[in-house]
């Protein structure tokens, strides 16, 4: 339901001609408080959980079904792809065997703000690195 305010208040639904009269002469205080009586007339105007509601207003909220195909899940990164896709931007990739697991993680630290990666890539990227460092 929608509350219609025109020009010519015959055609304002009852209730909303104090809410014309309010926007029109309240300035900015006025209108948002017109704004959220015309929001409250419109929830009341709603039929309330537990009430039986006529048919027509039933077939009105059915949902309507969608021909849209479903999303499909954005394939995930591995850690060497993402490694590899990252690093690769500014420098020569290293092996992860160059490196211990702890020197991984403080180069990693200072590269993450410096490449801004997202901390759920640059963990990945961790792990990978860890899982497959030197020593």
């Amino acid at each position: 339901m929608s509350i219609i305010i025109s020009k010519s208040d015959r055609y304002v639904k009852p209730g909303a001609r104090c809410i014309r009269r309010l926007a029109r002469q309240g300035g900015v205080l006025g209108v948002g408080l017109a704004a959220f009586l015309l929001l409250e007339m419109q929830l009341r105007a709603r039929p309330q959980e537990g009430t039986v509601a006529s048919p027509a207003a039933k077939a009105a909220e059915a949902p309507k079904p969608s021909n849209k195909k479903a999303k499909v899940a954005p394939h995930k990164l591995s850690g060497a792809e993402l490694y590899s896709m990252h690093c690769n931007r500014c420098h020569p990739e290293r092996y992860p065997t160059e490196r211990t697991a702890a020197q991984w993680r403080t180069i990693l630290l200072h590269m993450r703000v410096r490449a801004n990666l997202p901390a759920g890539q640059a963990r990945t990227i961790l792990q990978y690195l860890q899982d497959n460092s030197g020593r």
